[in-house]
C-alpha cells in the first residue's frame, strides 16, 4: 500500500469544521441536539495504517480537548467480509478478527469513550510495536476489569457486535475504499485527514 501524503491532517480539518459550526449553527455541521460534530472512525485492528492513525493522530484529538466538540464513534471492522453462514473473515487473518471482537466488546462493555478508547489505544500501540499477543496486558495498564470484555468475547455477543459493525460499515454511502476511513458529519474525509 502506498503512503498517503495528507493522511494525518485530522486536527486541522476538525478545527476548521468546529469553527465553521460555531459560525453557522444551521450549516449542517453540528449534530442535531448535541451541538457537536459527528465523527466516526472505521478501522481494523491489525491494519498498520489504522493502528498508526489511532495511536498517533486520534490520541492527539483526545489530548487537545477537541473531543469536547465532537461525538466520536469507533467501528472496528474494516475490510472484513461475512459469508452466507455469518462467519467473518478478516483482511489480516484470524488474529485481526479476534482483536476486532475484543475492541467491539470493549466499546460495548465501557460506553464511555474515554474508557474504551484508552483500552483500544493501548491494544493498537501493541499492534504497532509488534506485540499484539500481549493485548490482555491493556486491562491492567488501563486499570480495567477484564471480566466484561472476556465474557463478551468468549460468548456469541462478540460475534454479534462484529456483525453489527459489519452492517454499519457496509451501509456507508459512499462505501469505504480503505481504512482508516474517517467520516465527519456524514461525509468521508477520504485521504485528506
Amino acid at each position: 500500500m502506498t503512503t498517503r501524503p495528507h493522511r494525518f491532517l485530522l486536527l486541522p480539518v476538525l478545527l476548521l469544521l468546529l469553527s465553521t459550526s460555531s459560525a453557522s449553527a444551521n450549516g449542517g455541521v453540528v449534530t442535531a441536539g448535541s451541538g457537536k460534530v459527528s465523527m466516526a472512525l472505521y478501522y481494523e485492528s491489525l491494519c498498520p495504517f489504522s493502528a498508526h492513525f489511532v495511536v498517533n493522530s486520534l490520541t492527539r484529538v483526545f489530548k487537545d480537548g477537541l473531543l469536547d466538540a465532537a461525538d466520536l464513534t469507533l467501528v472496528p471492522y474494516g475490510n472484513a467480509k461475512v459469508d452466507a453462514h455469518g462467519a467473518i473473515t478478516c483482511q489480516h487473518g484470524p488474529d485481526e478478527c479476534l482483536l476486532n471482537n475484543v475492541e467491539a466488546c470493549a466499546i460495548d462493555a465501557w460506553p464511555d469513550l474515554n474508557v474504551h478508547f484508552g483500552f483500544i489505544n493501548c491494544v493498537e500501540d501493541l499492534v504497532m510495536n509488534r506485540k499484539r499477543e500481549e493485548w490482555e496486558s491493556c486491562f491492567q495498564k488501563q486499570g480495567l476489569d477484564p471480566k466484561p470484555v472476556m465474557e463478551c468475547y468468549n460468548s456469541d455477543q462478540g460475534h454479534k457486535l462484529s456483525l453489527k459493525y459489519g452492517k454499519q460499515t457496509d451501509a456507508l454511502v459512499p462505501p469505504h475504499k480503505y481504512v482508516p476511513w474517517v467520516v465527519v458529519d456524514g461525509q468521508p474525509l477520504y485521504e485528506d485527514y
